[in-house]
């Protein structure tokens, strides 16, 4: 029981990196993300067809060999082609990979978001006199982010795990921790059910947190519904 103990205290010594990364990779990749949602949604061809390439690049290749390219592939080219370069932290690497990779997710679920909102309220908007990116920032993407919420929280869900492929390029999140242990140690299996359970204690709060904003959403969504839908009284004969 001791050894299973130690893997669980050992993988929460790597908490801090994993949700350091998460996070700023998160807020990365939203930044990032819309920028390309905007550039999907664009009516040159060009700046369209080239967030699609984006789009498809990242998410057609694997995240480890991205990690690997940055890491190791884009210090070594600079070394040989420009000048000396290397990463001050291999931290820096993985938030650059984590954040481009949730771009690419993030984009999609922005464009959903900007396509869900009523085209109306464009036309309305551009019929004030607005123009088109005042409307987008002042109107549509206010109600595209309330739309988009739960799934920005699974997305930073999924990005916690998918933090564990940095162990692979040196960063010392939950997974370097336990494999470090094992190494140490020769227990593999407590050492990895401590990691197990490490990333449980992270995403299981988060995902119930996104589950019940969620619910509240449903709720606000048919509160507003049945009030639109509330016969008006008419006034009193004379």
């Amino acid at each position: 029981m001791d050894g299973y103990i130690t893997g669980f205290l050992v993988a929460c010594q790597g908490i801090p990196a994993t949700v350091f990364v998460s996070i700023l990779s998160v807020v990365m990749g939203s930044v990032i993300g819309l920028m390309i949602a905007i550039m999907r949604t664009s009516k040159n061809k060009f700046i369209s067809w080239i967030s699609k390439l984006y789009v498809d690049i990242v998410r057609g290749t694997p995240m480890i060999v991205q990690a690997l390219i940055f890491a190791y592939g884009v210090p070594q080219f600079m070394q040989s082609h420009v000048f000396y370069f290397k990463w001050a932290s291999l931290i820096i690497p993985a938030i650059i990979v984590c954040g481009l990779n949730s771009a690419a997710y993030m984009s999609e679920v922005i464009r959903s978001g900007i396509q869900a909102v009523d085209k109306g309220q464009m036309e309305a908007a551009r019929s004030l006199g607005m123009s088109k990116a005042m409307a987008m920032r002042i109107i549509i993407i206010p109600q595209a982010i309330k739309i988009i919420l739960p799934a920005v929280g699974n997305e930073f869900v999924t990005l916690i795990k998918e933090t564990s492929v940095l162990s692979y390029v040196g960063v010392v999140e939950i997974l370097r921790k336990g494999t470090l242990l094992n190494a140490a140690t020769y227990q593999a299996f407590p050492a990895y059910i401590g990691v197990a359970l490490a990333y449980l204690v992270l995403t299981l709060p988060l995902s119930k947190l996104i589950a019940v904003l969620e619910e509240r959403g449903k709720g606000s969504k048919k509160e507003v519904v049945e009030e639109d839908n509330k016969p008006v009284l008419e006034g009193g004969a004379a």
